[in-house]
């Protein structure tokens, strides 16, 4: 069977829901899929206690804030329901568990290839976001291990793991979290870290750090960061002797150079330096319940939850020149294939100033440039 629409979006999670919502706004004909069995499948699925790391103010999506009773930092649930009341008041229907298969181009049209349907379009929204699948979890010797190893995306709470001594591999800003959680549910978290870190704080008195960087959008990276130095040392404190190595550059030339974020403190430091987390160096290998780790140490362990994050998959069913997907690292803007052949990517860059404002200007822009396609 094969659909007809003006626009197909892949994905329904926040690009997705922006993105239809933005096409409504202008009057364009839209159809949405989505592997899942639900909207924003991510959010849903989420561990209990995440919170937003960047404020409300820069997390609404197109024409929707949140409620101004929902605290400065939404609660997961929060966002959820803010997505779900997002999805019903702009009458959002995805096909739901139906998987994009490939998107080719042919003639005038892309088809896609989905588990259940082909989609015929003029244009097509790639809204899946960088974050497509869980990095595969590998340990020298992990089939050893007696206990649990789990990926992030599977931790729920700390509840889980309460009594128990608990590696946390990784230190961005959801192991971190976990950390955090783990220590409140009564377990004793350790975290392995291999790489230098930035860590900044997620507020400077009492203003988001998000909301400054908007000020700070107009300098080269590399000047914004000397600029902002002096603060961060005075807010966040030396971290190197916490076991922590700091990277040679700053947080926005991080972002610039790797696409990576760093670590928005909202707690974790303080718990280091009051040993209620340990921090240890990269695993070597691991024998039994014992994880050996590069400095020689070694410790036991009862579980490993893996924070080792995500990687990017459309480019495994997008048939185009591989080029088009280096646009992806830099700003809507900045892209040199823009909209090319009516194909557009929405939520792929990390944006300094916040991914959810970011995937917010992204859908607007998208929808203006098809509306003038159309028009023309």
């Amino acid at each position: 069977m094969v659909k007809e629409t003006q626009v197909l979006i892949i994905g329904a999670s926040i690009s997705g829901l922006a993105s239809a919502a933005s096409l409504t706004k202008r009057g364009i004909e839209y159809s949405i899929i989505e592997k899942q069995q639900q909207v924003v499948p991510a959010w849903r699925n989420h561990y209990e206690r995440l919170h937003l790391h960047t404020s409300k103010k820069l997390s609404g999506l197109p024409y929707k804030s949140f409620d101004r009773s929902i605290p400065l930092y939404p609660s997961r649930q929060q966002v959820v329901d803010y997505l779900t009341d997002y999805q019903k008041e702009f009458e959002i229907h995805p096909d739901l568990n139906t998987e994009a298969l490939s998107v080719r181009k042919h003639g005038d049209d892309w088809v896609t290839e989905t588990s259940n349907h082909t989609y015929k379009s003029k244009y097509v929204i790639v809204a899946t976001g960088p974050f497509g699948k869980p990095k595969p979890i590998h340990f020298k010797g992990m089939e050893t291990f007696p206990g649990k190893i789990l990926h992030s995306y599977g931790y729920k709470t700390g509840k889980d793991f309460k009594g128990q001594k608990v590696l946390v591999v990784g230190f961005g800003n959801s192991a971190c979290e976990i950390a955090m959680d783990l220590f409140e549910q009564g377990a004793t978290p350790s975290m392995a870290v291999r790489s230098a870190v930035n860590v900044v704080p997620r507020d400077i008195f009492g203003i988001p750090i998000l909301q400054l960087a908007l000020f700070m959008n107009f300098l080269p990276p590399k000047l914004a960061d000397k600029m902002n130095a002096p603060l961060i040392r005075l807010l966040v404190g030396d971290i190197t002797g916490l076991g922590l190595r700091k990277l040679p550059y700053g947080p926005l030339e991080q972002i610039e150079k790797h696409g990576s974020v760093p670590l928005l403190d909202i707690g974790t430091i303080a718990h280091i330096r009051k040993g209620h987390i340990t921090v240890r160096r990269d695993i070597d290998h691991i024998q039994h319940e014992t994880v050996h780790f590069d400095d020689g140490s070694h410790d036991n362990f009862d579980a490993i939850v893996a924070g080792i994050g995500y990687y990017r998959d459309y480019a495994d069913i997008i048939q185009v020149e591989p080029t088009r997907f280096d646009d992806l690292k830099v700003s809507l803007d900045k892209q040199k294939y823009f909209g090319k052949d009516g194909l557009y990517f929405c939520g792929f860059w990390i944006s300094p100033t916040g991914q959810i404002r970011e995937i917010a200007r992204d859908a607007q822009k998208i929808a203006q440039d098809i509306d003038r396609k159309i028009m023309s």
